[in-house]
């Protein structure tokens, strides 16, 4: 049976600039992303290594919050995945195009909760120009603020998440960016969709953040980062591990770990 190693992409895999500086600074960094000509995001060389056996020995699904057209900017070493899950579960990628049957399966889905509508009216109500960059749509499946996060009120994560919470959403602190998405919106449903084409006996997934917990535990077993949402609430489960690295180092450690998990 197959093995799936569904990795979350932006500070569990791949790094950004900013992103890089969570850990100590690593010379062997290979370009993964390129936007308006310029590098964007790397990996540490032994990630990317690491990686490519990764898709030799099973399948490598790429799962994360950005839209189709942020993902397709990333250039991961080794075979193009075939399967990718974009917008937080919203959008399944097979050979690169779009799934219709399982974008129709999330809207039908999505209908039948709390309008998003009305989320950025609250949005943009609260996310006020003091520490607001923009506010923007994720193809009409969520929405998200860039953010200025050192100027952000005290206690205004902890309000805009309860508000969220009693209609049925979800928020997440990613770096610069703060996220407003529908629970019924998973990156884990997409993974259960792509297990269940490829007959995966084993599922692995790694991620960082609070949208990454229904990956996490959706998973036979998991990693997180030693940074990021999950790490600094203390967050843990009983299949779950932390990698000892942060930063750019603990991408690197999370692709051994899918490694030896997989032996």
């Amino acid at each position: 049976m197959t093995t799936l190693f569904a990795s979350d992409l932006d500070r569990t895999l791949i790094y950004s600039k900013g992103a890089a500086t969570l850990g100590p600074a690593d010379a062997r960094q290979v370009c993964v992303e390129i936007h308006d000509g310029k590098q964007a995001s790397w990996m540490t060389a032994g990630a990317a290594a690491t990686l490519v056996r990764l898709a030799a020995r099973g399948l490598v699904v790429p799962v994360t919050t950005r839209i189709n057209e942020q993902y397709r900017r990333v250039d991961l070493p080794g075979p193009p995945p075939p399967f990718a899950i974009t917008t937080n579960g919203g959008e399944l990628l097979v050979d690169g195009a779009a799934d219709r049957d399982w974008a129709r399966a999330v809207a039908e889905r999505l209908r039948a909760g709390f309008p998003l509508d009305s989320v950025w009216a609250q949005a943009s109500h609260v996310c006020h120009p003091e520490f607001t960059v923009k506010l923007r749509n994720a193809d009409d499946l969520f929405c998200y603020a860039v953010i200025r996060p050192k100027h952000l009120p005290s206690g205004f994560v902890e309000d805009i998440a309860g508000w969220a919470a009693e209609r049925g959403w979800r928020t997440s602190l990613q770096g610069r960016k703060l996220y407003w998405v529908p629970e019924s919106l998973t990156k884990s449903a997409a993974v259960a969709e792509v297990a269940r084409r490829v007959d995966a006996g084993l599922v692995l997934a790694a991620g960082d953040s609070l949208l990454d917990v229904d990956l996490l535990l959706g998973a036979h077993r998991g990693i997180h980062p030693r940074h990021g949402e999950l790490y600094e609430q203390g967050w843990s489960a009983p299949t779950v591990e932390t990698t000892t690295a942060s930063g750019m180092a603990a991408g690197e450690e999370i692709t051994a770990w899918f490694e030896t998990a997989a032996s």
